[in-house]
């Protein structure tokens, strides 16, 4: 079968080694490079701690289990694959008993967390605010340095097989008159012949999905991470406020924020998160900056003295209902949807290449990954999804 992928950010590179692992012939497409886009703007997060049970949980501890593997195959250092862990953290007293419900559903899905008082927490963290009333510590959360695993990845794909043609844009489909794909259009007049066509645009996702005539209501939502001058060891884990989760699965336009805090490997420390719906919208906030400065001193006082280095900021594809569109289009023959991740694109996309594959080769995702299919299917998106599509980008 020949496939083109439409993306090489971090799930396009996974639908690529996923279907080359399957045997398919592999071409995979993008307007700039190898995780040019969304991947470049995020922190790398390969996290179970932050979703609440069900389809979403479930995708994320496959892929926490193939993230493993692949830090073995590919190279832990190829990756910057780093199996840190995350420390949860309530900052009142109040918080303690929904997190703790949170974590009773949690573990009930396989996810492994520890609960925490103030004492362990300095135990974990020693840098953190000594008010902190608890938390949980959830050892299966890690962290990659995601344009890097994009590559790392994509890579694998090519010694497979695949091809790779950055700077090539996609800008329709040709189908036969029985309406079967025959190639996909691309902007520098070029076609590229195809049997399938995997719509791994991230943010883009609702505007590729037109051009293939199968829209989708991927929606921008606007984000900044903060990045320090590289300091000692201040952070070991990936830290966040319990208020986080529940920002993540919230549908608000307005801004919203919560405390996030972790090192890199260079010893920088990366600050969020923050979310708002403004379409494409790039301009800078300095309160935004402000507001999450603040968050993240008063979770670890010392970086009051640590100097902020850069600020950068990115498009989370988001869908309405929070969960990634992944699937065939029942529209249009030979599309494929593998979009709308939000902020967990890292963390999703190797369970999201393996269900990718599943669908072009017709095996049973249950079966083989134990992973129910449906839920991210496109059907449930699609009434109004063009105009949805078309008004965010007009926003």
């Amino acid at each position: 079968m020949r496939v083109v992928v439409v993306g090489a950010g971090i799930v396009g590179a996974s639908c690529a080694l996923a279907a080359a692992r399957a045997g398919c012939e592999v071409v995979v497409l993008d307007r700039g490079q190898v995780g040019a886009g969304t991947t470049s703007r995020g922190e790398g997060n390969v996290l179970v701690s932050d979703k609440e049970p069900g389809p979403e949980l479930d995708l994320a501890l496959v892929s926490r289990t193939v993230w493993g593997r692949w830090a073995e195959e590919l190279g832990a250092d190829a990756l910057e694959f780093e199996p840190k862990g995350g420390v949860v953290v309530a900052t009142a007293a109040e918080a303690l008993t929904p997190l703790g419900e949170l974590v009773a559903g949690q573990e009930a899905a396989g996810v492994v967390a520890h609960a925490a008082g103030p004492d362990d927490l300095r135990g974990l963290e020693p840098h953190l605010a000594p008010d902190l009333p608890g938390g949980y510590h959830y050892p299966q959360d890690a962290q990659v340095q995601p344009v890097l695993a994009a590559a790392t990845i994509l890579a694998a794909a090519v010694r497979l097989g695949a091809r790779h043609r950055p700077a090539t844009e996609v800008v329709g489909a040709r189908r036969s008159t029985d309406g079967a794909l025959q190639a996909v259009l691309c902007a520098d007049g070029s076609e590229v012949a195809a049997d399938a066509v995997v719509n791994a645009a991230g943010t883009w996702g609702g505007q590729v999905g037109e051009r293939l005539g199968a829209p989708v209501p991927v929606l921008p939502r606007k984000g900044y991470v903060l990045v320090t001058q590289p300091v000692p060891a201040l952070v070991h884990h990936k830290v966040y406020s319990a208020d986080y989760v529940a920002n993540v699965a919230a549908s608000t336009e307005g801004l919203e924020t919560s405390c996030v805090v972790e090192s890199t490997r260079g010893g920088t420390i990366l600050i969020g998160a923050s979310r708002e719906r403004v379409g494409f919208d790039p301009a800078m906030e300095p309160s935004t900056v402000a507001l999450l400065a603040a968050q993240a001193v008063r979770l670890f006082p010392v970086l009051e003295r640590v100097q902020l280095m850069r600020v950068y900021r990115g498009f989370r594809p988001y869908c309405p209902d929070h969960l990634p569109v992944v699937g065939p289009d029942p529209r249009v023959p030979g599309v494929l949807h593998a979009c709308g991740h939000e902020g967990a694109g890292v963390g999703l996309a190797p369970a999201t290449g393996e269900l990718v594959a599943a669908h072009l080769t017709g095996a049973d995702p249950v079966a083989t990954l134990g992973i129910d299919p449906r839920p991210f299917l496109p059907d449930r998106l699609l009434t109004g999804a063009g105009d949805a599509t078309r008004t965010e980008d007009l926003t």
